[in-house]
């Protein structure tokens, strides 16, 4: 798999696209845990309604255990104070209930504020990075198979603007089909550019090659 251009250029703006979508998901993980903790605050009063509710109960229950006490009046006197003891229970359940609402709010504020950006620019930085990746490492098994570069000339004519073929030649079909080998190497090159590939190292040419010397005969002129 190839993750990075081989261009320096292209490469370093790679890397810190990388970094700057690195740097965004730890953003809004902080905004999201700020958020997290401010609609936190939210819950004070039902704390504070739950541990007046608490103190009610444990004062009422205190108070009938107390006249529960007194002889002749057995339960007469201390019942209405459990009962009461009751409502404090309630008010308790209360505050506990608006406790446990905005924890669960706490945490679905958190987590979308954190979330939604992140998504909208992560789904679209991973959809560029998968798609230079799969053509990159496409690319890249084509060029260390063959050192010949007449598909990416054809793919240059075909995906590049025609701007930058008209530069390379007026005629870049013809030149394609006569196997310019000048033309071909500079629209290769534009394509492998523009998929931030390096061409592979040329190979000499047969041109180049001292051509066989001719008989002996034809450089004397002699004719038979």
């Amino acid at each position: 798999m190839k993750f990075y251009a081989d261009l320096p250029a292209r490469r370093f703006g790679q890397v810190l696209a990388d970094l700057g979508v690195l740097g965004w998901v730890v953003l809004w993980v902080l905004a999201g845990r700020a958020v997290h903790a401010a609609t936190l605050n939210l819950a004070e009063p039902g704390r504070a309604l739950q541990g007046a509710g608490t103190g009610f109960q444990d004062r009422m229950n205190g108070a009938g255990d107390q006249v529960d006490d007194l002889p002749l009046l057995d339960d007469r006197v201390a019942t209405p104070f459990r009962e009461a003891a009751g409502a404090g229970q309630d008010i308790e359940s209360a505050g506990r209930d608006l406790v446990t609402a905005v924890g669960r709010l706490a945490t679905v504020l958190g987590v979308v504020t954190a979330l939604v950006p992140i998504l909208i620019v992560g789904v679209t930085w991973l959809a560029l990075r998968s798609r230079f990746v799969r053509q990159a490492t496409a690319a890249q098994r084509l060029i260390d198979a063959d050192a010949d570069l007449d598909l990416f000339a054809l793919r240059a004519m075909a995906h590049q603007p025609m701007t930058r073929i008209a530069a390379i030649s007026p005629d870049p079909a013809g030149a394609w089909r006569r196997r310019d080998p000048d033309v071909v190497h500079r629209l290769a090159l534009l394509e492998l550019r523009a998929s931030g590939l390096r061409p592979p190292r040329p190979t000499p040419a047969l041109a180049e090659t001292d051509p066989p010397a001719p008989p002996a005969s034809r450089q004397r002129g002699w004719t038979p």
